[in-house]
């Protein structure tokens, strides 16, 4: 891949935030078709750089009741080196959504020879490994994992740690366009090969969003829910430096992916506030306004990359009311956080009320967060797995690399104390 290099960042304390990065060439071949010098703002990644990335790099794709034709493209799209984690919360009766995926799944895996793990949000398996690996959070009253975008995302990324992988991916499941995702997957690795920092993310800018105007396919370059969100991000940081900026793109980047260090140490917020939340985390825990538990993180500091896909990306349309969700959503953990001052507050409150989401008088409710997976139990949370189904996919994924130098598992340093200020309601 040809990319050019950041032309901007924004220093937010140990938060590097980097301008969107436009790609030149997807594919720009092997180490030794690399000319002897490259221009000196565009980066060359030859292809065994991202293959070598991709080995180490689970992909996730949650899954609720979306058709099984988009599943499979999705499928088709994830490059092979890559190990595919589905966490489904599909429905089970009256029809067995679940089990149809089972099946389509099943059979491309047997054509494809994939490392693939597929698990249902409510296998009451990981339900009992989270409760023995000290995590209850996720858990509702019936003792299952809570129904949530969110909730599945921190399932997937314990499986994907337990299973040795350093660079965790996600790519939703109403993606239309599988070049689009094999694209996501090698942008993720480009930035990661970009990155001199063990704690970094990789967040995707879509090029367009196709959709039919007046019997015409008309690429609108910015979604209607990320114009508001990364507004306010911006605002946000444009406050505490004085400078005005547009840095933030991808406030709702439902496509990203972290260092498996960085993902440990961030907390979650639950439903369609997952994504922007990511930005409040990093801005609240490395930005300098509130003293950080982690100085480790300080000292190396936290590398954000936004790249630019070539692919248009087109997903299912869920009308207005889902505009409307996803919006409050993002607002109302800008709104919560706790560096977020009174003029901000107040234009975000204008904005709710002006799109008619909440009545003159109303605040946002505060959003539930999750506290970060650092503290859990692992080697609890593998044990207890062992005893479900799917036990020997996992010994088999965990071990199909074991023929070469395994890369070192990764580390991260406890904060001094006992964690108690990651502590969120439970469920």
């Amino acid at each position: 891949m040809r990319i050019e290099i950041p032309r901007e960042a924004e220093r937010f304390g140990a938060n590097h935030i980097y301008g969107v990065q436009k790609v030149y060439e997807l594919d720009s071949g092997l180490r030794q078709d690399a000319p002897a010098s490259e221009n000196s703002v565009i980066q060359n990644l030859p292809y065994e750089t991202l293959y070598e990335i991709e080995r180490d790099m689970a992909i996730v794709v949650p899954i609720r009741d979306e058709r099984l034709k988009l599943l499979e493209g999705v499928l088709f799209g994830i490059p092979h080196q890559c190990t595919v984690i589905i966490v489904s919360n599909s429905r089970r009766a009256p029809v067995d959504r679940f089990k149809m995926e089972q099946d389509a799944v099943e059979t491309w895996s047997r054509f494809t020879q994939k490392q693939l793990l597929l698990v249902h949000q409510k296998d009451p398996f990981i339900a009992r490994a989270l409760a023995e690996a000290g995590y209850p959070y996720i858990l509702d009253e019936n003792d299952l994992v809570a129904n949530g975008k969110a909730e599945g995302m921190i399932v997937a990324t314990l499986l994907a740690r337990i299973l040795g992988k350093r660079y965790i991916g996600f790519i939703d499941a109403d993606n239309y366009f599988p070049g689009a995702v094999y694209e996501y997957v090698h942008e993720y690795a480009a930035g990661f090969a970009l990155s001199k920092s063990p704690y970094t993310m990789v967040r995707i800018a879509w090029h367009s969003k196709p959709k039919v105007v007046q019997s015409q396919l008309f690429f609108a370059k910015y979604g209607r829910t990320s114009v508001v969100t990364n507004r306010f991000l911006n605002q946000l940081i444009s406050y505490y430096t004085g400078f005005e900026t547009e840095v933030i793109r991808t406030g709702n980047a439902g496509e990203h992916a972290m260092t498996m260090e960085l993902a440990m140490l961030l907390d979650y917020a639950t439903g369609y506030a997952i994504e922007p939340y990511h930005y409040i985390d990093l801005l609240e825990k490395y930005g300098g306004v509130i003293e950080s538990a982690h100085p480790e993180v300080m000292q190396h500091q936290v590398n954000v990359f936004q790249i630019e896909s070539r692919n248009p990306h087109l997903h299912e349309s869920k009308g207005e009311e889902h505009i409307d969700d996803m919006i409050l959503a993002s607002l109302q953990v800008i709104y919560h956080s706790k560096i977020c001052p009174e003029p901000i507050k107040r234009e975000v409150l204008r904005e709710l009320y002006r799109r008619g989401i909440l009545s003159k008088g109303e605040e946002p409710a505060p959003p539930r967060i999750y506290p970060a997976l650092l503290h859990v139990d692992l080697e609890a949370f593998r044990d207890a797995l062992m005893r479900a189904p799917y036990a020997e996919q996992l010994e088999t994924i965990a071990q199909a690399r074991g023929y070469r130098r395994r890369l070192p598992r990764p580390t991260v340093t406890p904060p001094e104390g006992d964690g108690s200020e990651q502590v969120a309601t439970p469920a």
